[in-house]
């Protein structure tokens, strides 16, 4: 093979990387692949400089492919989900949310502020926010993953705030290597199927290399209604087996309870409405008997099968150039299953001659009191004898003709489940040239284009507006609209009252499409400067950079999915969404060893980096940012090594956050202040209730949003400017001369972010208003920006009329988070077989998110080591405490490894925990309408149970055999979750509904136990 200066230069980059690695990656008894060859090059994370000499300041936590095969993960997410320090995001445990892809959250600061990179390279993020889809990662061409801690901004450019992610990929691949593996849970379902097979060969006398690498990966969904744990949804405040009451039977509101006595609709004026009340067999308007069980329909495990390409190649042109390219291609879908759809609080205008209205219901519907609580008098909405007449009247013309709008919550399991299909295509081309100046002096130029589609397809979904239009029958034939294929529905009886001929009448299909492009140039010149400083032998590395990128990102729903309230339970709106930003920049890096090789100073470096930044928003102007990093290390000596990186970062805004119009959505809030007693005893409470939109007659009768779910309005604002970061880290490490083959790093980051792009928790929302309640609250601002249900009074219900809660983007809050990174390996001989031992441990001291810096009174809420629904305001669950240990025996031909995986106990939060008890103070002490001993009995279930207020210390292991059966042939076995460790009971409506599903948090504990895995590798 021909020597170039360029491959000169990528042999010797070997021993920086194996230096970066060292610290986090032990070797195990099996060789290293033969493929890899010792002339590829190596890619370094967290600098633009390739001197491979000097080492950087910023911590770098790498995964190797021997960990990866060892633990027989099937998609990166996996392999990222379970490692100290990041917490759990979308993934295949998240089913209801789930858009069809799966992302990485470093720190718990949000999967939007870290950059998911392929050897150093961006590539086409999935979705408007910018994310990139980890689906499209090919894991078998990986050699290893490495996650650096804190800024990487002046490296990498906007949103690297916490720190990037890197999947390094296998360089001159020559040879055959086909795996293929199985996977099942002990219970016999969650099935998964993966074969890879990789092709690579060198030509032209080792001047190129070429490798290609396909794959397809299938897995079976895991149904909630399989584990005994979670086939029942249980409610986290009464710890009973309480479901939506979006049910069969169908609830009704404006409706008059019935005189116990009479039989008749109550005429007395100080009982109040009836709020939300569901149809018995006899047809009458009673409270809520049959909540609906929707946990047997949901899934733990999102069915996925994808089908990947990924190629790559380089070939040295002459002695000082080489040129290369990568492509990537990935078609995957991803399911979500959901249970049956239905009219989820919507309005309906129910006729009072309809032919399948109960005559009970409809004199509790006519005997509805229109006079204000309160003010002594009863009023009925119809007086008795024009109700009789109108359930009598032959159609809209008769003067006796009635009708009553209200919300109609009515499940339809003749429908059957809901189905979410996320088709994504996607593809990502590179191809650049490098070579060399001088003998030190090296250049590169590359250019990039890549695509991600991702097509939603749902089933199984009713439409609001054909339920309001076929409410509206004077027959059981025909509708009142005169549309002939319309079918009059029965909403008033039980499962089954809904023909297949109604059913198929009220669903329809719908589509959104999401599109995104990232286009990008990128020149750079690194090397180093030819000369050192007086104290050292090593001379000045730099590197000098330009880059441009434009992002594009469009999402385009069909009419009945951007249509709010149209869908039945569909959680919102899909507005279009079309834009589109660009950005030049410019950036340079500096690392310079001062002394070498002296008492005291076997080094001292110094690294310095800047970047500047031109951003132009289409349709909006722009703006430009300066970041910026120094940092260094120092070598005393005794194998000790002391580093530390300072960084002043931005996360610009995405396409999302910048170009979504205002939508309604929905959130998670447990307790609604205004529902209940509470506002008929506290006049001041009253008027908020009234000014934000409840009608009068519903004070005493609002509910708490149904399954915890209320509306908020949320958007994005042309007009935010740039996030902007401190962050800083400082750390040791240690290869002591006496214990050889042991070394350890522990490394404190500190990263607070201000003017954060983000939108107010539920808790600070209801906080803004509800905290101190005066005369003067029912005119703030931050009262009266809630809107409520104009019929029931709450914060749930009808999109189109009910925003709920108000949440748009911007730029007040204040993030911030500090913690230890703790690193060990270990190897020795024991004389039967080799030991490797790894530890990876983090530490979180602290997560806070301030909503508003700028209000006093605005709460920095802490989440570490607590969950709720305000806790999850970037993933799930992040403990205080979480290590993973990996033990691994090398005997001639095997190889045994346990990974033990330890989270430390969490708790409930005590600020959610005081509101709740706050509330139900509020609410009274009636046993039928308040919160009678909330601190104690609690016997209406007002706050979390104290069952649900803590988990204990969590402990997984793995157990992994693996047989070098002969030099082509390797087999592994892995039982995952080897004690069949049960995932802690919380019940459904403790934390947000992406992470909180299953009675449990699947995504940070294990809900589908035991499984087993098995693989083959055959490699030439």
């Amino acid at each position: 093979m021909k020597k170039t200066h360029y491959s000169k230069l990528k042999l010797g980059a070997a021993p920086l990387v194996l230096s970066v690695a060292l610290v986090s990656a032990p070797a195990f008894a099996q060789d290293a692949e033969e493929g890899a060859t010792g002339s590829s090059e190596i890619v370094v994370t967290g600098t633009l400089i390739r001197n491979p000499n000097l080492e950087q300041s910023t911590p770098v936590n790498v995964t190797t492919a021997d960990t990866i095969e060892l633990k027989q993960s099937n998609v990166a997410e996996e392999v990222l989900r379970e490692l100290p320090g990041v917490v759990a995001n979308i993934g295949s445990a998240v089913n209801n949310g789930n858009g069809g892809a799966s992302y990485v959250d470093l720190r718990g600061l949000g999967s939007i502020r870290n950059i998911v990179l392929i050897n150093g390279n961006r590539v086409a993020p999935s979705d408007v926010n910018g994310r990139v889809d980890l689906n499209n990662i090919p894991l078998a061409l990986i050699e290893r993953v490495d996650a650096l801690t804190g800024a990487a901004v002046t490296t990498y450019g906007a949103d690297a705030i916490t720190g990037v992610v890197n999947f390094v990929t296998k360089r001159d691949f020559a040879g055959l290597e086909v795996t293929a593996s199985n996977q099942i849970t002990e219970r016999g379902d969650g099935h998964i199927f993966r074969v890879d097979a990789t092709i690579g060969a060198n030509f032209d006398d080792g001047r190129g290399n070429a490798v290609l690498s396909i794959g397809y990966q299938q897995a079976d969904p895991v149904y909630q209604g399989a584990r005994p744990f979670s086939e029942n949804t249980l409610d986290s405040y009464s710890n009973t087996f309480i479901g939506s009451g979006t049910s069969v039977p169908s609830r009704f509101s404006g409706t008059r309870p019935l005189d116990p006595v009479t039989g008749q609709p109550s005429t007395d004026p100080t009982v109040a409405n009836g709020g939300l009340r569901q149809v018995n067999s006899a047809g009458a308007a009673v409270p809520t008997f049959a909540t609906y069980n929707f946990n047997p329909f949901n899934i733990f495990q999102t069915p996925f099968e994808r089908f990947n390409i990924y190629a790559q190649a380089n070939y040295e042109v002459s002695d000082s150039i080489e040129v290369y390219t990568r492509g990537m291609f990935s078609k995957n879908t991803v399911s979500t299953i959901i249970a049956p759809s239905g009219s989820f609080g919507g309005t309906v205008t129910v006729n009072l001659n309809n032919p399948y209205l109960p005559s009970t219901l409809r004199n509790q519907f006519c005997a509805f009191n229109v006079a204000a609580t309160g003010s002594g008098l009863y009023t009925p909405r119809f007086t008795p004898a024009e109700c009789a007449a109108a359930a009598t009247a032959t159609g809209r013309t008769d003067p006796n003709y009635r009708e009553v709008t209200v919300t109609l919550n009515r499940r339809t399991p003749e429908v059957g489940p809901r189905i979410s299909d996320y088709q994504t295509t996607f593809f990502d081309y590179r191809v650049g040239a490098r070579g060399g100046i001088t003998d030190s002096i090296d250049w590169s130029v590359e250019g990039a284009y890549g695509e991600s589609e991702n097509i939603q397809t749902i089933q199984n979904y009713t439409l609001q507006s054909r339920f309001r239009e076929a409410s509206l029958a004077n027959n059981t034939t025909s509708c009142q609209s005169g549309n002939a294929a319309c079918v009059p529905v029965n909403l008033f009886g039980p499962e089954g009252s809904i023909t297949p001929e109604m059913a198929d009448y009220l669903s329809e299909n719908s589509s959104t499409t999401n599109r995104t492009s990232l286009a990008q140039v990128r020149g750079i010149i690194s090397g180093d400067l030819g000369f050192a400083s007086p104290g050292a032998v090593q001379p000045i590395g730099f590197a000098l950079g330009g880059e441009y990128r434009k992002y594009t990102a469009q999402q385009a729903s069909d009419l009945l999915a951007k249509t709010p309230g149209e869908l039945g339970g569909a959680g919102g709106a899909a507005p279009d969404i079309d834009g589109a930003y660009d950005v030049y920049e410019a950036y340079a890096e500096i690392v310079a060893p001062l002394i070498e090789d002296k008492p005291f100073f076997e080094s001292l470096t110094l690294e310095a980096g800047v970047r500047y930044s031109d951003y132009s928003i289409e349709g909006a102007g722009g703006y430009d940012t300066w970041t910026w990093k120094a940092g260094g290390s120092w070598e005393p000596g005794a194998g000790v090594k002391f580093r530390g990186n300072y960084s002043r970062a931005v996360r610009a805004p995405n396409i999302g956050e910048l170009f979504t119009p205002q939508t309604v959505g929905l959130t998670n809030l447990g307790i609604d202040p205004c529902a209940g007693a509470a506002p008929t005893a506290d006049a001041n409470l009253r008027a908020v209730c009234i000014a934000q939109g409840a009608p009068a007659g519903t004070i005493g009768s609002i509910t708490n949003p149904t399954a915890a779910q209320a509306n908020i309005t949320v958007g994005g604002n042309l007009n935010l400017q740039p996030e902007k970061a401190d962050t800083w880290t400082i750390g040791l490490v240690w290869q002591p001369d006496f214990l050889p083959r042991f070394n350890m790093s522990i490394d404190y980051y500190n990263i607070k972010i201000n003017d954060v792009l983000g939108t107010p928790l539920p808790g600070d929302i209801i906080a803004a208003c509800f905290d101190n309640v005066t005369a003067a609250s029912a005119s703030d601002p931050a009262c009266t920006s809630i809107r409520r249900n104009p019929i029931t009074g709450g914060l749930d219900g009808d999109p189109s009329t009910t925003p709920g809660l108000f949440g748009l983007t911007n730029n007040q809050g204040r993030l911030f988070t500090d913690g230890i990174d703790l690193l060990m390996n270990y190897s020795t001989d024991l004389g039967f077989a080799s030991l490797d031992w790894s530890f990876v441990g983090n530490w979180t001291n602290s997560s806070k998110f301030n909503a508003n810096v700028a209000n006093p009174d605005s709460l920095n809420r802490e989440c570490v080591g607590f969950y709720s629904v305000n806790c999850s305001f970037t993933g799930s669950i992040q403990p205080e405490f979480q290590f993973s240990n990996r033990f691994t025996l090398g005997f001639d031909k095997v190889d045994v490894s346990l990974l033990w995986r330890w989270i430390d106990r969490v708790d409930f939060e005590p600020q959610q925990l005081q509101d709740d008890i706050d509330a139900a103070i509020a609410a009274g002490t009636s046993p039928t309408t308040g919160c009678p001993d909330p601190t104690g009995t609690d016997p209406n279930g007002c706050v979390v149970d104290p069952q649900f207020r803590s988990v204990k210390a969590q402990h997984y292991f793995d157990l992994t055999a693996r047989f070098n059966v002969s030099e082509n042939l390797v087999f592994t076995a892995t039982v995952q979750n080897l004690l069949d460790n049960k995932p802690p009971l919380l019940g459904n409506t403790i934390g947000s509904t992406t992470y909180n599903s299953g009675n449990t948090y699947p995504s940070t504990y294990d809900a589908l136990g035991r499984r087993y895995a098995v693989s083959a590798k055959l490699k030439f």
